[in-house]
């Protein structure tokens, strides 16, 4: 700093400011611009040559073009104390963002960017805001030395859990104190080069022995096979967007509602492609996302967690503008049977959804939870049950739709069954129910071929059956799975008739 106050000169533009203020803004000035070189032209340099953006580019690439309005850009003894962090817009709305600069002794933590995170946390709760955090860090400081009673970033980002909107991208090397951000959040993404873990490869060598790379350790194949984190981008950029893209469908918190769009494809209109995507018999399989395709807005939805727990599909999407949130079983993989990852990943994505008062549709097509050991030792009652109270608890609108089959606990947690709260519960001629399968019950009741063949019948009868005592509102033809549902967000819409407030419930659990 020595060095840069003594090449500091009295710009011309500072000269002529009245009243003596030239030489204090020429100062301020220099000061700042000390604080935004990050970590020297050497380091940016191999930082871009790796194609990785720098923290000030990534805050720039996230945000409206000139929004950025940064805080703490004074703080600590290196240049930002090795976060960017303000306030910006995106699409119009505001955002609190901070971002991780690895070229600034390695993005880690001290005093100062530990004060700069709880701030930025701490606005965002206050005035009721998204808050996005860009990780590229190698945790705590080695050298910092401020251990005593202070409060931790980590507590105030705790209070916003389910209040307003948090948002991690994981854009490089991640570590210990920085890294928990991720799990807290609602949402995760990471870039293909990313890794996230507790402690580095050199932490973990000197502890336990194990030599291991970054990528081995908690690259996207670990930390989006385990659930950490939900999406992956190619790079940098499409991390950012990704992020504009998921906010998108989101309010701005929990005291308001997500905001309609106007979009090219929002009317009624007849679904007949369902017809060829759906075979009638039930031991065929499709793939769901077609059939979610065909109803939403313009076929256009984003994905979140795709690869994990894949028998069960998570996106969000807009009918008729309107945010929704989509939960769908998915016949092409195990024929759609819930299995624990799926059914952990649905009940984050259904309290999400809840938090922030986005619709949930259930798309219900399949034959139970997954059964056999593999399963029981994975925890596929806990993690059911976790979907379950997901659901149930959910004070959101649910719209609810059988396609073929559900079985047992499998459709439970899809939310068909009565008395849960659906505004609209819908299924197809047809649909096969009951505690399972006419195949499965005939081997466990040891049937002979009359009563196999009486179970049979009554699997094929037991739409009709449930119709007759208004088990399912209404039996529809699935050509007209948009519109009816379209409707049914009519109606359920009617109940936004007080200014929203956030669901009574002790946060997300990660």
């Amino acid at each position: 700093m020595d060095e840069t106050n003594d090449k500091r000169t009295n710009p011309p533009e500072h000269d002529e400011l009245p009243n003596g203020w030239g030489p204090t803004l020429a100062d301020l000035d220099a000061r700042r611009a000390s604080a935004r070189v990050m970590g020297g032209d050497d380091r940016l340099a191999r930082h871009r040559a790796a194609g990785k953006l720098d923290a000030r580019a990534r805050v720039d690439a996230l945000l409206d073009p000139g929004s950025f309005q940064e805080i703490g850009t004074l703080v600590g003894d290196v240049p930002a104390d090795a976060l960017v962090a303000g306030s910006g817009l995106i699409d119009g709305r505001p955002v609190m963002v901070g971002a991780e600069d690895f070229t600034t002794v390695a993005g880690t933590i001290a005093s100062g960017s530990n004060a700069k995170r709880y701030r930025i946390a701490e606005i965002a709760l206050q005035e009721r805001m998204p808050l996005i955090m860009l990780l590229e860090g190698a945790g705590y400081r080695p050298t910092e030395r401020s251990h005593g009673r202070s409060p931790t970033d980590l507590i105030m980002q705790s209070q916003l859990s389910g209040k307003v909107p948090m948002v991690t991208g994981v854009m490089g090397a991640s570590a210990g104190h920085g890294a928990l951000i991720a799990p807290m959040s609602d949402f995760a993404v990471m870039t293909r080069q990313a890794s996230i873990f507790t402690a580095g490869p050199p932490v973990v060598r000197e502890s336990i022995g194990e030599d291991i790379t970054k990528d081995e350790l908690g690259g996207p194949g670990v930390a989006i096979a385990s659930g950490l984190v939900h999406n992956v981008a190619d790079d940098d950029v499409a991390a950012l967007a990704i992020i504009r893209r998921y906010l998108s469908y989101f309010p701005a918190s929990a005291w308001s509602y997500p905001g309609r769009v106007e979009t090219s494809d929002q009317g009624p209109r007849r679904t007949d492609a369902i017809l060829s995507i759906v075979p009638r018999d039930n031991r065929k399989v499709y793939d769901m996302r077609r059939v979610i395709d065909c109803i939403v807005d313009g076929g256009d939805w984003f994905e979140v967690q795709p690869t994990f727990g894949p028998v069960i599909i998570c996106g969000l999407a807009r009918l008729a503008g309107e945010p929704v949130a989509v939960i769908a079983n998915q016949p092409k993989v195990m024929a759609g049977s819930v299995d624990a990852n799926a059914a952990d990943k649905a009940a984050h994505f259904i309290t999400v959804a809840d938090s922030f008062h986005l619709p949930l549709l259930f798309l219900a097509d399949n034959p139970g939870v997954m059964p056999g050991s593999k399963s029981e030792q994975q925890g596929i009652l806990r993690s059911g049950a976790r979907m379950f109270a997901a659901q149930t608890l959910a004070t959101t609108p649910k719209f609810q739709v059988t396609m073929r089959k559900a079985y047992g606990f499998g459709s439970m947690v899809m939310g068909m069954v009565s008395f849960d709260r659906q505004t609209a519960s819908y299924a197809y001629p047809g649909v096969t129910l009951g505690a399972m399968g006419a195949k499965a019950s005939g081997r466990a009741m040891k049937a002979d071929a009359d009563l196999a063949d009486q179970l049979r019948r009554a699997e094929l009868d037991a739409s009709y059956r449930s119709a007759q005592s208004l088990g399912f509102d209404e039996l529809i033809d699935p050509r007209e799975t948009r519109n009816v549902l379209l409707r049914a967000l009519q109606l359920a819409l009617s109940r936004r008739q007080t200014a929203a407030a956030p669901v009574a419930r002790i946060g997300i659990t990660p």
